[in-house]
């Protein structure tokens, strides 16, 4: 464990904490506790200098705990996985395990980042998400060969994570196709698919979540100022426990990949249009070169958008396409 997030376990409580006892607990100085206290800012994260107590954090962080993770999940879905990682810090988890070609069919894998320096969303759109304010988790699936209707992948993570946030007793979601999920009409988390494909072979899927549990007024801000969705997060009320949220996405992704891979996206459609925000609203089609006004009406089989439009009905792709909903 580094120095920096060695701090942060210190001060996860969002008590003060004195800068001798940080120094002690860290065997620094307190010039060097004064220095790391100033590096958790590229975190993401704002730390208080309270006269004569201490540091604290803006607010108390709950870290995920990976040994009691792995301990949540049931022995089957444990077989299944043949590596659960969770990590301080990373580039992106989409990118660590594309970057990884060696896992058999049938076997999942999982890498769950405290914070992402470059998280990425759809279409290059940067994920902003503070130190240990949500989750940045990556599942990794190898198929024995081609997927059936790969373009569904991100339709079926969607509700694999409503399943997961719905364990939680987490109401009031929808989703937006073809990957955000929503609370209340704002978005609380997205989802990212990559798929690689082995010409006549295998097929690599990795699937990436990112949900927002708590965020400060400065990560809202930040994430309004790009553009896109206002944000929601889960900090209503009492927040879940982060460890506990991991284990029942892992759970539920695990599982609603191996149905698909088994059955394909028809037992996922009916849950789906079910949690559609966008069925029978208006909506704006913004296409590469120009946008069209429609009224969305669900998806198809294969995970495509149907969008009425001029009268008549089109099916489109995720990759085509973005969508917005016209008050």
């Amino acid at each position: 464990m580094n120095q920096r997030r060695a701090l942060v376990g210190l001060l996860a409580d969002g008590e003060p904490h004195p800068g001798e006892a940080l120094a002690r607990g860290l065997g620094v100085t307190r010039a060097a506790v004064a220095k790391l206290v100033r590096g958790l800012a590229g975190w993401g994260l704002s730390v208080e200098s309270v006269p004569r107590r201490g540091y604290r954090l803006s607010a108390p962080i709950d870290l995920v705990d990976p040994a009691r993770l792995a301990a949540a999940l049931r022995p089957a879905t444990r077989l299944r996985l043949d590596r659960l990682e969770v990590v301080d810090e990373l580039v992106s988890t989409n990118a660590r395990l594309m970057a990884e070609s060696d896992l058999a069919a049938g076997r999942g894998r999982v890498c769950l980042a405290e914070f992402q320096s470059a998280g990425r969303g759809r279409r290059g759109r940067v994920w902003i998400q503070p130190f240990g304010s949500g989750l940045c988790l990556s599942f990794a699936w190898s198929f024995a060969s081609a997927p059936p209707a790969p373009g569904a992948l991100s339709l079926v993570a969607g509700i694999a994570t409503l399943r997961a946030l719905g364990r939680l007793g987490i109401r009031g979601l929808a989703l937006k196709w073809p990957n955000d999920v929503l609370l209340g009409g704002a978005k609380l988390g997205g989802i990212l698919s990559e798929l690689r494909l082995e010409a006549a072979g295998p097929a690599y899927v990795v699937i990436g979540i990112g949900l927002n549990v708590r965020l400060s007024p400065e990560a809202r801000a930040a994430i309004a100022a790009a553009g896109g969705l206002a944000p929601a997060d889960l900090s209503a009320g009492v927040a879940p426990d982060r460890t506990q949220l991991a284990a029942a996405l892992v759970e539920e992704l695990c599982a609603a990949v191996s149905q698909y891979e088994k059955q394909g996206f028809a037992p996922f459609d009916a849950e789906w249009n079910g949690a559609d925000a966008l069925r029978d609203r208006p909506v704006r089609v913004q296409f590469r070169d120009r946008a069209q006004d429609g009224v969305a009406r669900g998806i198809g089989a294969d995970g495509a958008l149907k969008v009425e439009i001029a009268g008549r009905v089109e099916t489109l792709s995720s990759g085509d396409v973005t969508l917005r909903a016209v008050a």
